[in-house]
């Protein structure tokens, strides 16, 4: 147990102390999509639904999953968060939402854990906001693209 920094001496899960590391920028870039009927997708796309626009509500959901992502992940640092881009785009040809968060700070610890929240908080939106019409929709291939910064160093998912 000793190469895992997340564990006390006793075995027991801990939260890091990041205070003695060095402040550096970080980035880190997360993407996902959810797979939706023709149906839910002629909806989305012509801005049919009951509930509003599927892809601005689910941006700023997303923004605000990055920003509380401490709040549901336990081991997760609170960090001032300095961007996030969230985008989110139709996909014709695979029937599907896409999305994609960057979020950056200048901090002790990294992003990923915002980026990735940010990407599931958007995608269970679109879902929340797509149900009515559509019950089997599937939320897929939430991953890490990329991240920078810090003493691990650059990281960049080979697709």
């Amino acid at each position: 147990m000793n190469d895992f920094t997340h564990f006390g001496k006793d075995g027991r899960a801990k939260m890091v102390n990041v205070g003695e590391k060095p402040v550096s920028t970080r980035t880190a870039v997360a993407a996902g999509r959810v797979l939706v009927n023709r149906e839910t997708f002629e909806l989305i796309k012509g801005g049919g639904m009951k509930k509003g626009d599927v892809l601005s509500v689910a941006q700023v959901a997303g923004v605000m999953g990055a920003k509380h992502a401490p709040d549901i992940i336990p081991m997760c640092h609170p960090i001032m968060i300095d961007g996030i881009d969230l985008e989110l785009w139709l996909e014709e040809d695979l029937c599907s939402v896409e999305i994609k968060a960057v979020v950056s700070c200048d901090g002790r610890t990294g992003v990923e854990m915002e980026a990735l929240s940010a990407v599931s908080v958007a995608a269970l939106t679109v879902y929340d906001m797509c149900k009515a019409v559509q019950k089997d929709m599937v939320i897929s291939d939430i991953r890490l693209i990329s991240k920078s910064g810090g003493v691990h160093g650059n990281y960049e998912r080979k697709e």
